[in-house]
């Protein structure tokens, strides 16, 4: 199901409710990763989460956002690593500093 080794533990794993299964959670337990992943309405019983966390999850969406603006980004033109990297490099600079 869940590839063993696929990254290192984080501290935080945060998601939203289509990820709301105990079977993640519990491997993310297993790693040492807290999952901060609201329940499904329909979950007999609620878990809790950290609210505060899991509102920060709505900057790392609008930066996705925002890439997919760039076609070349968002229909992942080119095939090759690095320049899929260098393009996404080129978007963020011009996204936010420029």
């Amino acid at each position: 199901m869940l590839a063993i080794n696929a990254a290192p533990p984080s501290e935080y794993l945060v998601a939203d409710k289509g990820y709301d299964s105990n079977a993640l959670r519990s491997w993310l337990i297993e790693r040492g990763t807290t999952p901060v992943i609201p329940s499904k309405s329909n979950r007999k019983v609620q878990i809790e989460h950290d609210r505060q966390i899991y509102r920060q999850r709505n900057v790392v969406e609008r930066m996705f956002c925002r890439f997919k603006d760039w076609r070349r980004v968002a229909t992942r033109f080119d095939r090759n690593i690095k320049t899929f990297m260098a393009t996404i490099a080129i978007a963020a600079i011009v996204t936010w500093w420029l």
